[in-house]
């Protein structure tokens, strides 16, 4: 056992970068947030088709986002050798910019599939179960942020390089503006201010597609005027390797998995509860929103852990891996013991801030208290997924999420919400139960893994 004194340094440094990620991911919560706030006071009808769409996009958008991960620990471990062999500094550069070249190709690549995959949705809306209502608002807002895909996952691209190479800050400051741009065009959009017309949720759709093209454009604004990171962006066609491109497929596409598997058995949530009534499907996005802005900080502590393990792995320091792994599992168990704390006691309100609608409000009262339950389970499967990224273990962990998260999870809740009557409660003592068991599962295997490095 080590003392609060020998971990201190460790917390600062993890501190240091995962500030600014949990701030960039806070700020896209937030955004997600503000949008069912404006969208809900606008209609419930417009609010359940909000979730019902973003329920189908957010599966495909986060795996392509957990695919692209791949990229952070490749370029970390490069820095962390950089740090160890400098004489060999020009030949790490040159490794680190074919990494950033050929994952530009590799992010054009997965946008077109994934935009395949969305587009190819659109004629079947209307055969997920939910209310003809919902579906006829969904339809022009999920076009929207379907579009919206390809420049968001350009912005994913350069905010996971840059983390490589220890950045978090420029992220965190591209999203907080543009996101302030997103709730600003969603006042004008959605309520129809300075002569226009009042849109809804198709007007926060177009928000979202406006603020996304400024994020990666801003990234190459940045990246072009920095000295040391410029040279980057100079392409060569001899730096174009299917080897590289098949490198971070290798990597990405067991992450990107992973989190579509978890992202699968949140959105089958949407879908099962939709078939309950709009009041509880509106509810649990309600709920789902809440319980996403701490799991967002959880994720920011999961990428600094990912990078910090993966410096120090590449300067062949276990003892830093472990010290580094175990700051991060401290942090973010504190800091959803007060995320815990906040929603069980503020659940009467929390849902006044989202609509007028009493039905609506007492369903997700219940709701906010088992996601104030779920914080811990969350919060250590997080970052026991972002340790093992650190040291390249993607396989396994995919194999993990799709026994915990599928298997009994979803099974769980489907037991919980209609043989047991719990309705939309049942399922979210699914979440607890599927989260749980991943979290035991990655961090068992972490330390496994860790003292085979010895």
């Amino acid at each position: 056992m080590y003392s609060f004194r020998e971990y201190l340094p460790y917390y600062k440094r993890n501190l240091r970068v995962a500030l600014p990620v949990m701030l960039t991911q806070l700020g896209a919560s937030l955004v997600g947030f503000f949008d069912s706030i404006m969208v809900g006071h606008y209609a419930t009808v417009d609010l359940a088709a909000v979730s019902f769409s973003n329920a189908i996009f957010f599966t495909v958008m986060v795996f392509a986002m957990g695919a692209l991960m791949g990229i952070t620990p490749l370029v970390g471990i490069q820095v962390g050798e950089m740090k160890q062999v400098t004489e060999n500094e020009s030949i790490i550069r040159r490794n680190i910019a074919s990494l950033f070249q050929n994952g530009m190709l590799f992010t054009v690549l997965l946008s077109a599939l994934m935009l395949l995959l969305l587009g190819g949705c659109i004629p079947f809306l209307d055969y997920f179960g939910q209310d003809p209502a919902v579906v006829e608002v969904a339809r022009p807002y999920y076009i929207l942020i379907v579009i919206s895909l390809a420049p968001f996952l350009f912005f994913s691209f350069f905010k996971q390089f840059l983390e490589g190479l220890g950045n978090t800050m420029v992220a965190m400051v591209i999203t907080l503006v543009m996101n302030g741009l997103n709730i600003l065009l969603n006042w004008v959009f959605i309520y129809g201010n300075w002569g226009f017309e009042p849109m809804g949720a198709t007007g926060a759709g177009l928000g979202s597609l406006i603020s996304r093209i400024g994020m990666p454009l801003c990234f190459w604004a940045v990246m072009a005027f920095h000295k040391e990171w410029k040279q980057y962006l100079r392409m060569a066609w001899e730096r174009f390797s299917w080897q590289r491109i098949r490198e971070l497929a290798k990597i990405g596409f067991p992450i990107g998995g992973q989190t579509l598997l978890e992202t699968f058995l949140f959105t089958a949530s949407f879908v099962i509860i939709g078939w309950i009534s709009k009041e509880a499907l509106a509810a649990h996005q309600v709920a789902n929103q809440i319980a996403d802005m701490t799991f967002m900080l959880a994720l920011g502590i999961g990428s600094a852990t990912t990078i910090r393990v993966s410096h120090q792995l590449g300067e062949g320091n276990i003892h830093g891996v472990r010290m580094a792994s175990n700051a991060s599992v401290h942090l973010v168990l504190l800091m959803n013991t007060i995320g815990a704390a906040l929603m069980i006691s503020l659940r009467n309100y929390i849902p006044m801030l989202f609509t007028e609608d009493t039905e609506v409000i007492a369903i997700a009262s219940q709701l906010i208290v088992l996601a104030g339950l779920l914080q811990y389970a969350d919060g250590l499967q997080a970052v026991g997924a972002a340790m093992l990224r650190g040291i390249t273990d993607v396989k396994v962990p995919m194999m993990i999420a799709f026994v915990s998260y599928i298997l009994i999870g979803l099974s769980v809740g489907l037991v919980c919400a209609f043989p047991l009557g719990m309705g939309a409660s049942g399922i979210w003592i699914g979440f607890i139960f599927a989260l749980a068991i991943a979290a035991i599962c990655f961090h068992i295997r972490f330390n496994r893994k860790l003292r085979l490095l010895h």
